[in-house]
């Protein structure tokens, strides 16, 4: 942690200091980082970038907090906190508040009335399991210029296994064209993405995967090779990248000079 910033931890971050990785780390300080949806996999982004140094969390989500949503998340609710029925904003507020300082709850939907929510945010994990929420999400936020990354499941029922993919797919300021095409939305998404199949172990995939891209934009991981977009096959064990952004004709920090 830089002199001149606050620490956002409740308490001592001793294995970044133990791991002699201090100045590494500190690339991931500050800024605002929004988490629409806490899902399954919404909710492991959460527990991801809660033990980083990002300046202020804010999590949004209508929800209340059910019994099935304990099941693909981090950690295990207890059965008094699930009758409690809180909004889930709350519950994982509560949680990792224990942890992290500035975490933010939202206990709302976006629409295209209240996207002023995100004025205060430098990047945006979309995490949402709505296709309609993602057609009028991703013009908005290219509209907006904020980056983001959007990660989402794809699975079905095949010759009584679960067959599908996870995606990650990032878009920045300067590079955002492809993502229309990538992101299923209402308009062109296929049936495999219709389905509600949640699993813990992908969307846990899923966040660390999204997580993991976020860092090496950011110079917390090396990136020789700037995709901003991922697909991995689950029944073959494969990924495939597309979309490639050059690191190093497109400097990352200029993507990220508000953060």
């Amino acid at each position: 942690m830089s002199k001149t910033q606050a620490s956002p931890f409740v308490y001592q971050d001793t294995a970044t200091t133990r791991a002699e990785i201090d100045s590494i780390s500190a690339k991931l300080e500050g800024g605002t980082i929004a988490i629409l949806g806490l899902g399954g996999t919404g909710s492991y982004v959460l527990d991801l970038l809660a033990k980083t140094p990002a300046g202020r969390l804010l999590i949004i989500d209508g929800d209340t907090l059910e019994q099935h949503n304990a099941f693909r998340a981090p950690g295990a609710a207890s059965m008094a906190e699930l009758e409690a029925r809180k909004p889930k904003v709350e519950y994982y507020a509560e949680v990792y508040g224990r942890m992290h300082r500035h975490i933010a709850p939202i206990a709302q939907y976006l629409t295209p009335d209240n996207l002023g929510i995100l004025d205060e945010s430098d990047f945006v994990f979309v995490c949402v399991d709505s296709l309609d929420a993602r057609a009028f999400l991703i013009p908005a936020l290219e509209e907006r210029g904020l980056p983001f990354i959007d990660a989402g499941l794809g699975l079905e029922i095949a010759a009584g296994a679960l067959l599908g993919q996870v995606r990650v797919t990032t878009s920045t300021p300067l590079m955002h064209e492809h993502a229309r095409n990538r992101i299923p939305a209402s308009a062109n998404a296929s049936d495999i993405y219709r389905s509600n199949i949640q699993i813990a172990d992908l969307n846990a995939l899923a966040a660390a995967l999204a997580v993991t891209r976020y860092k090496r934009l950011r110079g917390f991981y090396c990136d020789t090779e700037g995709e901003y977009n991922s697909v991995f096959a689950i029944d073959g064990n494969v990924m495939i990248n597309s979309d490639y952004n050059d690191p190093v004709s497109r400097p990352q920090k200029k993507e990220f000079s508000n953060v």
